[in-house]
């Protein structure tokens, strides 16, 4: 790389400093890396240095080369040498250098070591610090011991007692990376998109997403085309979904999804089977003064109209002769794809609506609230019970 491309490149991705303190964040570019020491041009005479093991991955490679730029908090000068660092803890640190982390807010790298009374004993290059449960994440641990070993990144939010008593918290640094995602996010997302993400939990109202650093909510009745139960149906924690985003709030922190959107309307080919005097078995799905709401397929429900019901003899109401859940064979006799109705009959119904009849039908279709049950059984049957019942 020649002298003026890498000014280019520096000027492009560091930042230029008169003035630098311990704790100070900056963004320098990697000038040469040369055995356990990796220097930084950081826009002054002297280099910067970075221990080369900050930047080793499992298998003890350095994926960056130089002219790369790097993240680095500045730690302290040292025999006239620049000192810098991604994090600290990934050596011997000494307890005046997390004194400073404290104050500067840098990162430390942690080792968890075990369970004690109210959180963790976290090992920071062999000095003993304590995490608390509510510390450790952004949401709740729902295994604690499954942390037991692993090394996190923290912050240090208590340092007193000479080192003796360290508070150490891994969700400040989670809210600290949030944070920066989510103005990136604000820039790129908007209404009506389509994003990956990742269930992060399950309420009885729907599931949280995480969507790339802030989260979503779908909620339980934009999870399918046809009505859930439980939210446990359709998905599980950490399983990785495609949502469309249906509204943006960032002033409120709200951003509904939907991954019903994602799936194909089953309206869009319902012509195609419900046509005109053909017949379906369906189950009742909710009982109205007006009717019987029959769903026939996911997605697809239609009104059995009280008017048709009771097999020629008036009823008040079709729990008279219908039962949540019943399973039944119906005719279809109208379908409206505009606005998403199918007007169904019995399969046996014989007799015609006067026009009245046929106008309160239409006023009763607008009042749909169904709601779905298990239990089955035929429309004949049930009618039979109905008038047997009667009887008694």
């Amino acid at each position: 790389m020649s002298q003026e491309s890498f000014s280019n490149l520096f000027e492009e991705k560091t930042v230029s400093i008169s003035k630098i303190k311990p704790g100070d964040k900056i963004k320098a570019a990697i000038a040469e890396i040369s055995g356990e020491n990796i220097f930084l041009d950081i826009g002054q005479k002297s280099e910067g240095v970075l221990a080369a093991s900050e930047l080793r991955d499992e298998n003890n490679e350095i994926s960056l080369k130089t002219g790369d730029s790097v993240e680095v908090y500045f730690l302290s000068t040292r025999r006239g040498e620049m000192i810098f660092t991604t994090r600290l803890g990934s050596g011997q640190t000494s307890n005046t250098e997390l004194e400073e982390a404290f104050h500067s807010q840098i990162p430390v790298s942690g080792t968890v070591e075990k369970e004690i009374k109210g959180g963790y004993q976290v090992s920071l290059a062999g000095t003993r610090t304590f995490c608390p449960y509510s510390q450790m994440d952004i949401r709740r641990v729902e295994d604690p011991e499954s942390r037991i070993g692993q090394t996190v990144t923290f912050l240090i939010t208590e340092f007193s007692q000479g080192g003796r008593n360290i508070i150490v918290s891994a969700r400040k640094i989670l809210e600290r990376e949030r944070a920066e995602q989510r103005k990136e996010l604000e820039k790129t997302l908007h209404e009506d998109m389509r994003i990956a993400g990742t269930v992060t939990s399950l309420r009885d109202f729907g599931a949280f997403v995480d969507i790339g650093g802030v989260d979503g909510l779908i909620p339980i009745s934009e999870l399918a085309w046809g009505r859930i139960e439980k939210v446990e149906e359709i998905l599980h924690v950490g399983q990785q979904v495609e949502v469309i985003i249906k509204k943006l709030d960032w002033n409120s922190n709200r951003i509904s999804l939907s991954l019903k959107a994602t799936l194909s309307d089953p309206w869009d080919s319902a012509l195609e089977t419900y046509q005109l005097g053909s017949i379906h078995s369906g189950i009742v799905s909710n009982l109205m003064d007006f009717g019987a709401f029959v769903t026939l397929a996911p997605g697809i429900d239609g009104l059995l109209h009280i008017s048709k019901l009771g097999a020629g003899r008036k009823i008040r109401h079709p729990r008279e002769v219908l039962e949540q859940g019943q399973e039944i064979t119906v005719r279809v006799e109208k379908i409206d794809l505009e606005n998403k109705r199918i007007s169904l009959e019995p399969e046996d119904y014989k007799g015609q609506k006067t026009k009245t009849e046929n106008e309160k039908q239409e006023v009763d279709t607008e009042k749909w609230s169904p709601t779905p049950s298990t239990s089955m059984g035929t429309f004949a049957d049930l009618l039979a019970k109905g008038q047997k019942n009667k009887k008694r």
